[in-house]
C-alpha cells in the first residue's frame, strides 16, 4: 500500500486558496451534527495541508474523514475564498483508493456490476407499464425502484393521468454515484442504458431521480446518448393541473437538484398551481440543509445520516408549521421518512406522488355522496 498522495498544482492552489475562516462550519450538516472539527470543508483542507506537507501520514483514519462529507455542495456555495471544498473530496477519494484504502464501496461497487443496481437486488416490482416505442422515456433509478416503491408507482399512475405518452425500459444503475466514492463508473453498465434507451426510439429522458439526472447531462458515459434529457419536475412544470390543497405545503431543495443542478423555480411552478399555502423554510434554494443522503454518507454512515435528516427536518417542522413536506428526489425521500418521528404529524412525499394522491382524492366520492 501506498501512503503518499500526489497534489498537482491544482491541488496544491486549492489548499493554499483556503483561508481556514470556517464560514463552512455553519453550512457542513455532518459538522452540525458531530461538531468535530475534520467533519467540515476547513478541517479536511487542513488536514491535507498537514499531508501535503509531510507532517501527517495517510493513514486509515485520514481516509476514513474524507467518507465524512455529503457532497452537498453547501460550503463551495458559501466559499468566501472561491474554494471547492467537494470536488477536492471527490478527488481526494479517488487518490486515497489509488493509494490502497478501501473506502468501504469496493463492495457496493462489485454489486452494482453483479447485480445492476446498488442495493444487490435480484428482482424488480412489475410496474405494470408497458416498454416500447415512445416520444418519451422515463429512468426511475435505483432508490426509487427498490426503496420508494409505492412513490414511483404513484409517479406512474401521474403521468398515465396527464396522458403522457411514455415508456420505462430494463434499466441499470446510472453508476455515476461511484465516481463520488473513489472509484469509476462502470461503462457496461452505462452502454446498456443507452442501449435500451435507443430502442425507445424516444426523443426525451426524464429522471425521477435529480442524481441520476445529473449523471445523465453531465458525465463523459453519456455524452453521445441524444436525447432531451430533463427531471421530472422540469418535464412537468407547464402542465395545467386540475387540482389543489387547501394544506400548508413547504418544499425541501435537494442537494442535487438545487445546487448541483440548478434547479430551484420548477418544482416550486407547480407547488404554487396547487398549494395557495406554500410555505419556504428558512434555509432554502442555494442555501438549504443537506438531508444527509448524499455523497455515499448514506451508505457508510446510516445512523448519522438519519440523525442529519432528523435534525433537517425538525427545522422545516418549526420554521414552516406545514402539514405537508415536499421534495422530488427518491433519496431525500427515504431519508426523512427514515428520520420522522411518531409524534411528527408532518406528511412527506415527493410532489409527482403527492400530485396523483390530489388526483386520486378527487376522483374519490364523498361521505355524503357515497350514502
Amino acid at each position: 500500500m501506498s501512503t503518499q498522495l500526489q497534489f498537482d498544482e491544482k491541488k496544491r492552489k486549492a489548499i493554499a486558496q483556503c483561508s481556514r475562516c470556517g464560514f463552512c462550519r455553519a453550512v457542513c450538516p455532518i459538522f452540525d451534527l458531530t461538531k468535530r472539527p475534520m467533519t467540515n470543508a476547513r478541517g479536511k483542507m487542513i488536514l491535507l495541508k498537514e499531508v501535503m506537507e509531510g507532517k501527517l501520514p495517510l493513514t486509515e483514519a485520514i481516509a476514513q474523514a474524507f467518507l465524512r462529507c455529503t457532497t452537498c455542495m453547501n460550503c463551495t456555495t458559501n466559499c468566501p475564498s472561491g474554494v471547492d471544498p467537494q470536488e477536492m473530496v471527490k478527488a481526494m477519494r479517488k487518490d486515497m483508493v489509488g493509494a490502497g484504502f478501501d473506502n468501504l464501496f469496493k463492495a457496493m461497487g462489485e454489486t452494482v456490476e453483479k447485480t445492476g443496481n446498488i442495493y444487490g437486488e435480484t428482482e424488480r416490482q412489475d410496474w405494470g407499464h408497458q416498454k416500447g416505442i415512445a416520444p418519451v422515456v422515463l429512468f426511475l433509478g435505483c432508490v426509487g425502484t427498490y426503496r420508494e416503491e409505492e412513490s414511483i408507482g404513484e409517479t406512474l399512475q401521474l403521468l398515465d393521468i396527464l396522458k403522457v405518452d411514455f415508456t420505462l425500459i430494463d434499466e441499470v444503475c446510472c453508476s455515476g454515484v461511484l465516481d463520488d466514492v473513489g472509484y469509476t463508473m462502470k461503462g457496461d453498465l452505462a452502454r446498456r442504458n443507452i442501449q435500451e434507451i435507443r430502442k425507445t426510439g424516444a426523443k426525451t429522458l426524464i429522471t425521477t431521480c435529480p442524481y441520476c439526472y445529473r449523471v445523465f447531462k453531465d458525465h463523459p458515459s453519456y455524452k453521445d446518448l441524444g436525447l432531451e434529457i430533463k427531471h421530472i419536475t422540469q418535464f412537468l412544470k407547464d402542465f395545467d393541473f386540475e387540482v389543489k390543497t387547501d394544506k400548508k405545503v413547504t418544499y425541501h431543495d435537494p442537494c442535487d437538484l438545487g445546487r448541483h443542478a440548478g434547479i430551484y423555480e420548477e418544482p416550486r411552478e407547480i407547488i404554487r398551481k396547487i398549494a395557495p399555502n406554500f410555505v419556504e423554510p428558512r434555509r432554502t434554494r442555494e442555501n438549504a440543509m443537506c438531508c444527509g443522503a448524499g455523497g455515499g454518507f448514506r451508505g457508510a454512515f446510516a445512523k448519522e445520516s438519519v440523525k442529519i435528516a432528523r435534525n433537517r427536518l425538525s427545522q422545516i417542522i418549526d420554521e414552516t408549521g406545514a402539514e405537508i413536506l415536499l421534495t422530488e428526489c427518491p433519496s431525500c425521500l427515504h431519508n426523512f421518512k427514515n428520520a420522522k418521528r411518531q409524534k411528527q404529524k408532518i406528511e412527506i412525499y415527493n410532489l409527482t406522488e403527492f400530485l396523483a394522491r390530489l388526483y386520486r382524492e378527487r376522483e374519490r366520492p364523498s361521505t355524503k355522496e357515497a350514502a
